[in-house]
């Protein structure tokens, strides 16, 4: 059975699959990625991950892996291979490719998380069969993966889609990027929770809590929800005038809510478009597999030629 290893690194743990190349999962495991022991433990944690499972696939599969894509937080140069920086693992500059494709043998494509669940989004979840979509979960934080014709853009310098940090407040909440009033200080999941473990008196209370009192009419989650939706209207607006997606997918923790997201800001993207195209705005298909399957397709892809032919040798 002719496989791919698909690797997804979060900042405390690790999911990964072997692919077919009908996209069947044909084994998945978790590890957690060691950061409290270092930046270098965490690299060292990722290819003993990763030779595992090339063994597993020799093993039950008759073959070993053809390639490999990983997806990695942070700042990736996806064109030079190289995770160069990610706050929540400690790393700088690693050749994350290179250590990779020499550890297993195998030609290794590496990607930045979100553009990389965003690639499985658009291929094979809710912007399936769409030309032109902007994928955008909201978590800790919010980014953005900006599909074009089965492809995510990267940018220039691996920066492309960043919507988190359009300014939506300005004089508003300082951010860590150094900005002010940007969007995912008022529009994520953790400024949900933060702002509506205020307003309740709750330190432990969360978006998921806050969402919960909205469907049941609690007036302060009310408020707290539709501020939400305004800064997140807001942004992706001003997204959507720069790029005109045929369809917003929007993931993540607050996604989650489902209709208790999706009926107010479909209201709220509607009041503030005037000559944009309103595009589809869909939840996203796929959940916390969206990173695996992404970086199967990325190991796919390094197989296939430009005619879509794809290479078995």
């Amino acid at each position: 059975m002719r496989h791919v290893i698909a690797l997804d690194v979060g900042g405390t743990g690790m999911k990964a699959a072997l692919v077919a190349s009908d996209g069947e999962l044909l084994h998945q495991a978790r590890r957690a990625t060691g950061r409290e022991r270092g930046p270098e433990a965490v690299v060292e944690s990722i290819l003993d991950f990763a030779a595992e499972l090339s063994a597993h696939g020799a093993e039950h599969f008759g073959v070993p892996a053809s390639a490999a894509g990983v997806a990695v937080p942070g700042i990736v140069d996806a064109d030079r291979g190289i995770a160069t920086y990610a706050a929540n693992l400690g790393w700088r500059d690693v050749p994350l490719r290179d250590l990779l494709a020499t550890r297993l043998g195998i030609p290794v494509a590496l990607g930045h998380d979100v553009r990389t669940g965003g690639l499985a989004e658009g291929r094979i979840g809710a912007g399936q069969g769409t030309d032109r979509f902007l994928f955008v979960p909201l978590g800790t934080g919010i980014a953005g993966a900006i599909g074009i014709a089965g492809r995510v853009e990267a940018g220039a310098h691996g920066f492309a889609g960043e919507i988190g940090h359009i300014v939506v407040r300005p004089g508003g909440a300082p951010c860590p990027c150094g900005q002010v009033g940007c969007l995912e200080r008022y529009a994520s999941a953790a400024a949900v929770s933060e702002a509506w473990a205020a307003a309740c008196g709750d330190p432990d209370a969360d978006a998921a809590d806050c969402a919960k009192a909205v469907a049941s009419g609690d007036p302060n989650a009310v408020r707290v929800w539709q501020d939400a939706v305004n800064a997140l209207a807001d942004g992706l607006v001003t997204a959507l005038t720069l790029l005109d997606p045929r369809t917003l997918i929007i993931g993540g923790g607050l996604a989650e809510a489902g209709e208790t997201l999706f009926t107010p800001l479909r209201e709220a993207v509607r009041g503030r478009v005037t000559f944009q195209k309103l595009p589809t705005i869909v939840p996203a298909a796929l959940g916390d597999s969206a990173g695996c399957l992404g970086a199967g397709l990325m190991a796919w892809d390094l197989l296939t030629t430009t005619d879509g032919t794809e290479v078995t040798a």
